[in-house]
């Protein structure tokens, strides 16, 4: 994992506060021009946390790619020297790349702590290869089927799995209730 790696000396986490959606293009930005402008001994690792969400509109289901830290982009860099000084030209290409808005601490970036790197990277580890629903649900929340054999039924959910994405909804079938497991993505909330 890139956090646990060896950084080169003096390179610390920074966050940079970027326009509203303009993340990927800073990132995509940074990564192309850093080699350009002779700063591959100053900027190590551009990081933009995302996970994948679903959702169902007019019954299909849809992936996008959410930002996990919307507004940041997370720069491993080399910004100060041996004296604790800022070095110019790495600041001032990061903090004048189109879509940034400055770094966290301002004319005085500051670092992020270990603790904060590793928990952005435990939080991307954690979305790592899963699709997560755009809606949350509870236990006992009362649900609309919207897929499959039981389209069109209620149901209250009795369990989540959040690991599978997967609900356990109790439906009412001929007077009795049975457990249907079902994916995140075909119940919907009931509307009040």
């Amino acid at each position: 994992m890139p956090a646990q790696t060896s950084a080169p000396p003096g390179a610390q986490w920074f966050a940079l506060h970027t326009l509203s959606g303009q993340e990927n293009k800073v990132k995509t930005y940074i990564e192309r021009f850093k080699k350009a402008e002779e700063l591959d001994d100053h900027i190590f690792e551009v990081l933009l946390p995302t996970e994948i969400v679903s959702e169902v509109k007019g019954g299909k289901k849809s992936t996008k790619i959410r930002k996990l830290y919307p507004g940041y982009v997370f720069i491993q860099a080399k910004l100060y020297d041996a004296d604790k000084k800022l070095i110019n030209k790495p600041w001032y290409f990061l903090k004048e790349t189109t879509g940034v808005i400055g770094f966290v601490g301002a004319d005085h970036p500051a670092a992020l702590r270990q603790t904060e790197i590793d928990e952005i990277y435990a939080r991307i580890e954690a979305a790592s290869g899963k699709e997560v629903p755009k809606v949350q649900y509870s236990v006992g929340e009362e649900v609309k089927i919207t897929d499959g054999a039981f389209a069109s039924l209620t149901g209250r959910i009795d369990e989540i799995d959040p690991d599978r994405g997967k609900l356990k909804v109790s439906v009412s079938i001929f007077g009795r209730f049975t457990p249907v497991e079902l994916e995140y993505w075909q119940v919907q909330r009931l509307t009040e």
